[in-house]
């Protein structure tokens, strides 16, 4: 064995000796040194970047008074080697208000980077494009105003050219939930945001984005100023005086509640004053007005780095009575708000009885909402825009909030040109079906929607509720009449026009959202008590109206995306919780299988939910395991509306892809071992049908349905409670209708639009 050194013996014995002290020694020599440092940074730090803990309700007067606060300095403050620190993890979300900084002229009060350039952007909600076009104006106005700075100065500092967005096809989230953040490139940039809207008395897509505002603000998950970088905004209303004389009475209300969301929202950084402009008198003069002064303070931002403090359209605390009240409006203010919604706190709701009628509130997430009060208004007015647009695109409007219209394909199968895909796939013959709704209403804005956009939106039924008879008995009377109307239209079939006036179908897929409609149970009762099937559509956001749904000849759910993103760049739901309650209505449908005749309606939107889709959409089919699956390509309707939603003909697919992606979703399904096939196409219609093998008997389809036998089955179950299932009332598929055979009845004549086919032999055959 080795003997130890024996110098390694010394330092050994010293060690031992010693190792205690220094043990204790060292740290606490290291934390001497880290307490000495922190003190030295903070000896550096200059006591007026700090500020009270509550500045909102502290009045400037106040707070020239407070003593000299902490000395801890705020995070977006602290440099780090002469740079801004910057926040590492995900981004800052707490209930408590922000700390706010007060700037002088003299500098931003977003941060250390010097205000270099001014991006504004142009937000606009317009129903019958006037405002679209003022919106449309001031871009222009900006542009210039842009270009010509730029010419005069260097590009170091100036005004961006601006940018512009129509309400309705935002996501608000993007915009209103925080501010944009500068590019890397330019950290010098800053943000103001121009909101031009008209007030209207009926719903519109303004309702809910004040809804989003609102909730925004008294959402504890988020900052109460979330949009406090932004180094202003300004609202222009557009109103009508002759409706409303004065703006106690109305004038400009939803404009004057944008203001008074966005002061909240940003921390009171209103670059310019509120504009009004009435429509048919002084808009367009005050417009150029209220776009003179705000190209005014845009410059002023430029050149003094911020909206300054206490000067005209600086946002200052006092500017407004109405916000210093911080939601808690007296009785007496709250009575010259009549045309502007209600803020309902949680806490303020009366559980005892005492109120005179209950309120309707969404939580979006669980709860059914509140009947509303014999008071409520109507969803669409006769007098409304609403009422003018849908009436000019055909729609019948019964009562207040229903509607009735005959499609294309009525007109078709009344000459003798054929029928919808519903023919081919379960026997509805077009010219004996009509096509209504209950609720004009819907709870999405989906891309490829053919209303154009003027229908209602809401989250919650709010307004008067219409019997079920009034509408039964007015969807019927403004069908006959459409169908009377085309007694002079040439080739209309004698015979056909004879069946037409007896309705054996009704498709509630109109417009909006039938099942949306308080009283829809009652509906279908009066449907069927005259043996008219019921075809029921729904968008899956409303759980609890479909869970205590009852039965219909066939309910339907649209099936728009794969995943949350793509059903909300698709849908555009309004619901926060839109993809919860999808899937919350897809087990729903899994249940009811056995019971309703279950459908799933894909719409295929090219470059939106078509590619690396199969497997999602395999996904939903396994999870609800609908009795049949309906791909359908996306029809492009050629209206602005669809194009500013960023839908062109390049999204509608060929029936190719359609085809192609009907066999590789079939593929999947098969590799799952889930038992469904190919079982009809309609080529015309470009869409194709995938069925349960429930529906497969004897080597044969069976995808049709017994409509005789279908209510012999109701009304024995309504007698004795037997009950039946959906294959008690199936009937065979014809054979044209088959997969592979085209789907259009020989019986009819297929006639192709000009400049079609101009081969005789192609044109003559009756399928394609």
């Amino acid at each position: 064995m080795a003997s130890v050194p024996p110098m390694t013996d010394g330092w050994l014995a010293v060690w031992h000796a010693y190792r205690l002290p220094l043990l204790i020694t060292l740290p606490t020599f290291l934390i001497i040194v880290h307490v000495y440092r922190r003190f030295q940074a903070r000896s550096k730090t200059p006591a007026s970047t700090s500020i009270p803990s509550s500045p909102r309700s502290i009045s400037p007067e106040k707070f020239e008074k407070l003593e000299p606060p902490s000395e801890k300095p705020p995070v977006s403050t602290t440099k780090t080697n002469g740079k801004p620190s910057k926040s590492v993890g995900p981004k800052r979300v707490q209930g408590k208000k922000p700390a706010k900084t007060i700037t002088g002229r003299g500098g931003s009060d977003q941060d250390s980077h010097p205000v270099s350039f001014i991006q504004p952007i142009i937000f606009f909600a317009s129903l019958t494009a006037t405002t679209e076009r003022y919106a449309h104006q001031l871009l222009e106005d900006l542009r210039a105003a842009a270009q010509d700075r730029a010419d005069s100065q260097n590009r170091e500092r100036g005004l961006l050219p601006p940018q512009i967005h129509d309400l309705s096809y935002i996501d608000f989230e993007d915009y209103f939930v925080s501010a944009p953040q500068p590019p890397a490139t330019s950290p010098g940039t800053r943000y103001v945001y121009c909101l031009l809207i008209p007030t209207y008395n009926i719903d519109t897509v303004l309702n809910v984005f004040l809804g989003h505002l609102d909730e925004t603000h008294h959402d504890f998950r988020i900052d109460t100023a979330p949009l406090s970088n932004l180094a202003g905004y300004s609202v222009f209303g557009f109103g009508d005086k002759e409706e409303w004389p004065t703006e106690e009475e109305g004038f400009c209300s939803q404009a004057k509640e944008l203001d008074r969301w966005m002061a909240k929202l940003t921390g009171r950084k209103r670059a310019y004053p509120l504009g009004m402009g009435d429509v048919k008198s002084d808009a367009e003069a005050s417009m150029k007005e209220w776009s003179s002064g705000l190209q005014d303070i845009l410059y002023d931002i430029l050149e003094h780095g911020g909206l300054g403090e206490g000067v005209p359209g600086s946002g200052d605390a006092q500017e407004s009575d109405e916000e210093d009240l911080d939601d808690g409006t007296s009785d007496t203010q709250s009575k010259k708000k009549n045309n502007a919604p209600t803020m309902v706190d949680l806490e303020d709701i009366k559980m005892n009885g005492d109120s005179a009628a209950p309120i309707p509130v969404d939580f979006t997430t669980a709860g059914k909402s509140a009947s509303p009060d014999a008071s409520a208004k109507e969803m669409v007015p006769k007098t409304s825009p609403t009422y003018a647009a849908l009436t000019k695109q055909g729609y019948s409007i019964v009562g207040s909030h229903s509607g009735v219209k005959i499609c294309r394909w009525t007109k078709s199968a009344l000459r003798g040109r054929g029928s919808c895909y519903k023919y081919s796939f379960y026997g509805i013959r077009s010219h004996l079906c009509m096509e209504a709704t209950p609720s004009l209403s819907c709870s999405n804005k989906c891309i490829f929607c053919w209303r154009h956009g003027t229908n209602p939106v809401g989250t919650t039924w709010r307004w008067k509720v219409d019997s079920p008879d009034l509408i039964f008995q007015g969807v019927k009377e403004g069908h006959y009449k459409k169908i009377k109307m085309m007694r002079a239209v040439p080739g209309v079939r004698a015979e056909r026009f004879a069946e037409a006036m007896r309705i054996r179908h009704c498709a509630l897929s109109l417009v909006g959202e039938p099942i949306f409609y308080p009283h829809i149970n009652r509906f279908l009762e009066l449907l069927h008590g005259e043996h008219i099937s019921s075809f029921m559509v729904c968008n899956a956001q409303h759980p609890d109206q479909l869970e205590a749904l009852h039965r219909v000849t066939q309910l339907y759910v649209s099936i728009d995306a794969s995943n949350r993103e793509s059903l909300r760049k698709i849908d555009r739901p309004l619901h926060r919780d839109f993809w919860e309650r999808f899937q919350r209505c897809l087990d729903i449908l899994r249940e009811k299988r056995h019971v309703q005749r279950t459908v799933f309606r894909l719409t295929l939107v090219k470059g939106f939910n078509v590619d690396e889709e199969v497997i999602g959409y395999a996904n939903l089919v396994e999870k609800a395991l609908p009795c049949f699956v309906e791909i359908k390509g996306v029809t492009y309707c050629g209206t602005s509306t669809s194009a500013g939603a960023g839908l062109t003909m390049q999204n509608v697919p060929f029936y190719e892809e359609i085809s192609a992606f009907v066999v590789a979703l079939d593929q999947e399904l098969q590799r799952r071992g889930l038992q469904y096939g190919i079982a009809a196409e309609h080529a015309h219609s470009c869409c194709v049908l995938i069925a349960s093998n429930r529906f497969h008997v004897n080597g044969k389809w069976h995808t049709r349905i017994n409509y005789d036998r279908f209510f012999e089955l109701l009304e024995k179950e309504k007698a004795d409670g037997t009950v039946f299932t959906p294959e008690d009332y199936m009937r065979d598929t014809e054979d044209w209708a088959l997969w592979g055979q085209g789907g259009f009845d020989p019986n009819d004549e297929r006639v192709y639009r000009k400049r079609r086919n101009k081969n005789p032999a192609i044109e003559a055959a009756p399928t394609s």
